[in-house]
């Protein structure tokens, strides 16, 4: 609920002055409730409140604990607080040069330079594969189902939640795409098939790249090369497991194929250049955040005649280098904000 400072301004008429507005967006969000807008914005936005959704496989992926589901949450929390404090760029959010991470996660992500359980700030290294929320494990997690990983679900996560695209469901008629459990074929030999169908592939040309991209990141979030299967396949050799023993019930399947085309014809080899790809419309990744905080600020869907209100949050932001900070500024003095 609003202080008294915030009644007092708003009942002498001062919240119609740009410059009190400002203030007070600021004072509210160095105070230590901005927490809760943190962990509200975030399980709206991206659907954090679903990380316990699904349930990992123990067959499957036997490294999964509650430790690790903990500390997945805190990673991605700390991160956005730290865009959030710092005025950082949303582009932080498609790719960073850190992240935060404890022994337990870094093993996780294949780190050895990580000591100890206190969550802390962590420089990446300049080729890692991880920095942003694509490659953050919430992520990975909620985007999966526990067993097996779909280009379609994620592909549509990255479209919808970071770019702003909205993904229409697929036809009635059209059945789902079921992961072989047993291993014999990729989800991707699967999609082919699927895309054969010129109804389908319209859509699919645009869901499906940013999904394959994340390919090599499995339903918990750890990198992989090979999928894992119940069914036939080698077994893991001790020590390729992030975890310290050496019996485990699955195999090693089929390898995994992580390129793929974008919908302009633009070529990746791994989620880095598809990182790459994304990272030259800038704008359009801070149109698609701007639309996400708009809709958690006004509290209802957006309208046609909103898109100018957000054209300008999004041009406004531009000197900033689109600060995420600068971007709430921006949504608190939009037109549609002070409309009752």
């Amino acid at each position: 609920m609003p202080d008294e400072q915030l009644l007092g301004a708003a009942r002498k008429g001062q919240l119609s002055d740009t410059r009190v507005l400002r203030r007070q967006v600021e004072r509210m969000l160095v105070d230590e409730k901005a927490s809760a807008f943190i962990e509200n914005f975030a399980g709206q936005w991206l659907e954090l409140r679903e990380i316990d959704f699904t349930e990992p496989d123990k067959d499957l992926y036997p490294e999964y604990d509650e430790l690790l589901r903990v500390t997945m949450i805190e990673e991605t929390k700390r991160f956005l607080h730290e865009i959030l404090k710092e005025d950082l760029s949303v582009t932080n959010f498609i790719d960073s040069d850190f992240t935060y991470l404890n022994e337990r996660l870094a093993r996780h992500y294949g780190m050895t330079n990580v000591i100890g359980q206190e969550v802390r700030r962590v420089t990446l290294p300049k080729e890692s594969v991880r920095g942003g929320l694509l490659t953050q494990a919430s992520i990975l997690k909620i985007t999966a189902n526990g067993t097996n990983t779909s280009p379609v679900l994620r592909g549509t996560w990255v479209l919808e939640k970071l770019l702003g695209h909205h993904v229409p469901p697929p036809p009635s008629n059209v059945a789902a795409v079921e992961p072989d459990i047993r291993g014999a074929t990729t989800i991707r030999q699967q999609l082919k098939k699927h895309r054969s169908d010129a109804s389908c592939a319209s859509c699919h040309n645009t869901i499906d790249p940013p999904g394959f991209a994340l390919e090599s990141f499995d339903p918990i979030g750890g990198w992989r090369d090979r999928y894992r299967t119940v069914g036939e396949g080698e077994r893991p050799k001790f020590g390729q497991a992030p975890f310290t023993y050496a019996w485990v019930r699955y195999r090693l399947g089929l390898p995994v194929d992580a390129t793929g085309e974008t919908v302009d014809g633009e070529a990746f080899d791994d989620i880095r250049k598809f990182k790459q790809l994304l990272l030259r419309d800038k704008p359009q990744i801070a149109r698609g955040i701007a639309e996400k905080l708009f809709v958690y600020a006004i509290g209802r869907r957006l309208n046609f005649s909103d898109r100018s209100a957000i054209d300008k949050i999004v041009e406004h932001s531009r000197t900033s280098g689109y600060g995420f900070r600068e971007l709430i500024h921006q949504v608190v003095l939009s037109e549609p904000f002070s409309q009752p």
